[in-house]
């Protein structure tokens, strides 16, 4: 790396960890911080590399970084997909794939879901973890908010539980077509992310919680038809029948899913009763 390059990764560097808050990873704030966000010697520790080789990058005095340092300096001061490839080029080892689906969701798609109306929508991830919504999609199906990431994947409730009230997965018409597409589309994304350990211990967990999933995992099924109408069986309005569309947000390997009910039939009046009442009264449906 020439000067100007190394300098402009310094100021780069800095410049990140200066935006990101002790209490952002974990850290206790301490007293006495006489610069905004983390401390040289906290990057380096999350980075697992030695606070005076850091200080060196940040000073424009360090040899080549490695890919895996870069890696592992994305991660603790925890870039987005472009701050990520940004550092990658910066540091000369242009980026390879993603180690692991994203859970970045654009701004303009979540500056779009509350604009929805009578409409529920959430995006997902390429393992089916809800990571946007918007407020009929918790009045429909349940509270996101309030649960752990863990708990918010499709494919663990779908074939893991819980299925409260006797209902599996919201109570929706197709539960067990959608486990069948879910396992298919797993299988796709596991080998589009071979070394991402989330992915991995998703699947076992799965294999070892579900034989129906170790039967749909045995077929090497990695295509699936698309579902166009569901009915969700719902605790306070009955049953509300939907078109579902399904768009690709492709640049992140992310869907956005919306729910719609044909205007002037009973479900979408039900759909607006939801969006009237909201997640109060109902718990939290399964």
């Amino acid at each position: 790396m020439d000067r100007r390059v190394r300098r402009e990764l310094g100021d780069f560097l800095r410049s990140r960890r200066e935006r990101i808050t002790p209490a952002d990873v974990g850290l206790p704030a301490g007293a006495r911080r006489r610069t905004p966000g983390l401390r040289r010697e906290e990057v380096a520790q999350l980075a697992f590399i030695s606070t005076e080789y850091y200080a060196r990058l940040e000073q424009a005095r360090a040899p080549h970084p490695s890919r895996a340092v870069l890696a592992q300096l994305a991660r603790a001061l925890r870039l987005s997909d472009a701050e990520r490839d940004h550092l990658h080029h910066l540091g000369g080892a242009p980026p390879g794939p993603p180690p692991g689906p994203s859970r970045e969701v654009r701004q303009s798609i979540t500056d779009l879901l509350p604009r929805l109306p009578e409409t529920a929508a959430i995006v997902i991830s390429a393992t089916y973890e809800v990571i946007a919504w918007n407020g009929l999609a918790t009045a429909l199906m349940e509270d996101f908010s309030a649960l752990s990431r863990r708990d918010r994947n499709l494919l663990r409730r779908a074939f893991l539980g819980p299925h409260r009230h006797g209902r599996r997965l919201y109570g929706v018409s197709d539960a067990d077509e959608f486990a069948r597409t879910s396992a298919q589309h797993l299988r796709a994304a596991a080998a589009r992310y071979p070394d991402d350990p989330e992915v991995a211990g998703l699947v076992e967990e799965l294999l070892a919680g579900s034989e129906e999933f170790t039967r749909l995992w045995a077929t090497h099924d990695v295509t699936a038809r698309p579902t166009l109408c569901k009915t969700f069986e719902h605790p306070l309005v009955g049953p509300v029948s939907v078109s579902c569309d399904v768009l690709d947000i492709t640049d992140r390997d992310q869907h956005l899913i919306i729910y719609t009910a044909a205007p002037g039939s009973p479900s979408a009046e039900a759909l607006r009763l939801l969006s009237v009442v909201g997640t109060q009264r109902m718990g939290a449906p399964g």
